[in-house]
């Protein structure tokens, strides 16, 4: 089978565009069309329904698909392998991405490290919120990601290989400075919040409704895109914020920021390793994912990570 009309066809379907695919396979959109077009006659079947504003898969586009993406990973490891055997080294490209909080301390130590080890290795790596991380993994435009938070999703698979824990900090000589305290009295402080789509807000918004509260139901003022911009506000004394204590070891360490808790609130989560579902890796990636395990393991709260699970919580 022509694996250049199921890469034009693949990437109709992620981008539900004739001209979106052709832009990023750089051709042209008629290309694209006479491939996907020679796919559906050989096959004797339409493979995607064209009537609507967005280009859709059919049933057996959708089957199609699942099965093309194992075989363009297939034959994007085999090349790897040739070229890398002929060499005698790890070579190739990761495409990574990251969300903020990981991006922030944790993964540019590792993927340095690792490229320092290989050096015939070239690393290009992606911050976004976890959500936009996930469905770029999903759509093989990134093939690995690192996040804090697992969303479901049929195209991604998570392996969690660290942990870490969302806090609470505010300033110190603030009321709930060093305090345990009651959720409920969130309510009368200014609070500083991620943006959606955040792997820490995610950890938030499921904990404080598991304690029967909602962050509509709080003095929210400040929702701000990145990890650093709510540390950087709370340090200045504008409120109080959740965030990843990787983030903040440095200032918890000094006492520019002050941890409190949250009575019953268990803000543990997993930093997870996401591939996507059916999708062969290459060695490239296959190899920075095992490395990122056993550094991980080596260096534990070095990295400002728990590389195995963690004790019960108080």
């Amino acid at each position: 089978m022509d694996t250049r009309q199921l890469a034009a066809f693949c990437a109709v379907v992620e981008r539900r565009s004739f001209s979106q695919a052709a832009d990023q396979l750089g051709v042209t959109q008629p290309a694209v069309s006479l491939q996907v077009r020679a796919l559906e006659k050989r096959l004797g079947t339409q493979l995607l329904d064209r009537s609507g504003r967005r280009v859709e898969p059919t049933e057996a586009g959708l089957r199609l698909y699942r099965g093309a993406q194992r075989l363009l990973a297939l034959e994007e490891q085999v090349l790897d392998e040739v070229i890398s055997e002929g060499v005698g080294e790890l070579a190739g490209t990761l495409a990574i991405g990251a969300s903020t909080g990981p991006a922030a301390v944790v993964v540019p130590q590792l993927l340095c490290e690792f490229q320092q080890a290989h050096g015939e290795v070239r690393v290009g790596l992606e911050v976004h919120d976890t959500k936009t991380v996930v469905e770029l993994v999903a759509e093989r435009r990134l093939e690995l990601g690192i996040v804090g938070a697992a969303p479901r999703h049929r195209g991604v698979r998570f392996e969690p290989f660290a942990y870490d824990e969302v806090v609470l900090v505010c300033p110190p000589g603030h009321r709930f400075a060093g305090r345990v305290l009651d959720v409920h009295e969130l309510a009368s402080e200014n609070l500083v919040v991620m943006q959606e789509g955040a792997g820490v807000r995610r950890i938030v918004d499921d904990e404080l409704r598991r304690l029967g509260l909602r962050l509509r139901d709080l003095d929210v003022r400040l929702e701000l895109g990145l990890q650093e911009s709510v540390r950087s506000a709370v340090l200045a004394g504008y409120g109080v914020t959740f965030i990843s204590r990787a983030a903040v070891e440095a200032e918890l360490a000094s006492g520019a920021l002050v941890e409190a808790r949250i009575e019953g609130m268990d803000g543990r989560r997993e930093i997870s390793i996401a591939r996507g579902t059916g999708r062969v890796q290459s060695r490239v990636a296959e190899a920075f994912a095992e490395f990122a395990r056993e550094r991980t393991a080596t260096l534990g709260r070095g990295l400002g990570l728990a590389p195995s699970t963690p004790d019960p919580p108080a």
